[in-house]
């Protein structure tokens, strides 16, 4: 059903498209004609250069999974309240992407940094091409600023990691057998006040065989919240045993190293100077604020071209 849903949203698309081009037609007849309509004509070829750019990037996404939704988890490296600040900067900035791209965000499980920022963070983000889009953002992200929490404001490099995994359906077959599970529940954290949980409904399920633990906090019921859990243990293990048939397992590993110095895919200077750039695709911009509310496409689609490339 989700496929034959893509297949419908591709041929609508297609069909905008025709009806923007048309439009266009009409504009032109009426420019022709001595009517002052250059503003609904700038107006349509902005609105069509930027659909067809789209799906530019779109063209580049033929992997197996790249047309799924995603499961993406966010986890500072070392460095306390620095890291911590920085990991929940980039929460912001994808669920930023995702409002931009029209996708549905739903927090599964975000735990409260010391002091502040967060410690961890795992979100499903909905929508056709999630996971392919956002599989150039795995890796470790580097931040550099003036830190807003030095009294004598010295300038602070923070490190975070990425990671994406496809939301994997029902029709893949990836058997979990309750022998391979153990379920802990707890009360559910949070920033205090009326939001407190104080029954145990939070979940914790550790995967015995691979050691794989996942967990949510974020729904009402302790059924639910197992149940989001064991959506993204599904895809986890979807990946594990992915990761474990592939030839080039190194081409993945890339993407998990260290979180520090050497290791980062792309890095977020603020000071001295303001720039955003990708490692590996050497694209970059000045306008910093721009791409942390979330216009990440231009990286992406660099990124894309590259992969194809190889």
């Amino acid at each position: 059903m989700q496929k034959r849903a893509r297949l419908s949203e591709v041929i609508e698309e297609f069909h905008s498209y025709e009806k923007t081009a048309e439009d266009l037609e009409v504009w032109f007849e009426l420019a022709s004609e001595g009517e002052s309509v250059q503003e609904e004509i700038s107006r349509s070829l902005l609105e069509l250069s930027k659909r067809v750019d789209e799906a530019e990037i779109r063209a580049l996404l033929s992997g197996e999974n790249d047309t799924r939704n995603a499961i993406l988890t966010i986890h500072p490296g070392a460095g306390g309240t620095e890291s911590q600040d920085w990991a929940s900067m980039l929460l912001r900035m994808y669920t930023r992407w995702a409002d931009r791209k029209g996708y549905q965000v739903q927090v599964i499980d975000v735990n409260p940094g010391d002091e502040a920022g967060i410690s961890r963070a795992t979100i499903a983000i909905n929508g056709p091409f999630a996971y392919g889009y956002l599989s150039a953002e795995a890796g470790v992200h580097r931040l550099v600023r003036i830190s807003p929490f030095d009294a004598n404001k010295r300038r602070h490099t923070s490190f975070a990691s990425v990671f994406v995994y496809p939301d994997v359906e029902e029709d893949i077959e990836i058997k979990i057998e309750d022998k391979d599970l153990k379920v802990d529940t707890y009360r559910a954290g949070g920033p205090g006040g009326q939001h407190v949980n104080v029954t145990d409904s939070a979940v914790r399920i550790t995967h015995i065989p691979t050691g794989i633990v996942v967990q949510c906090q974020n729904e009402r019921s302790q059924f639910r919240n197992r149940e989001v859990a064991m959506k993204v243990l599904r895809a986890r293990l979807y990946e594990h045993y992915k990761e474990q048939q592939m030839e080039k397992l190194q081409a993945i590993e890339d993407t998990k190293r260290e979180i520090g110095f050497g290791s980062q895919i792309r890095s977020y200077v603020l000071a001295p100077y303001r720039m955003v750039k990708d490692h590996r695709t050497k694209e970059e911009t000045g306008d910093v604020d721009r791409v942390l509310d979330g216009d990440l496409d231009n990286f992406i689609k660099a990124f894309l071209l590259t992969r194809k490339s190889k």
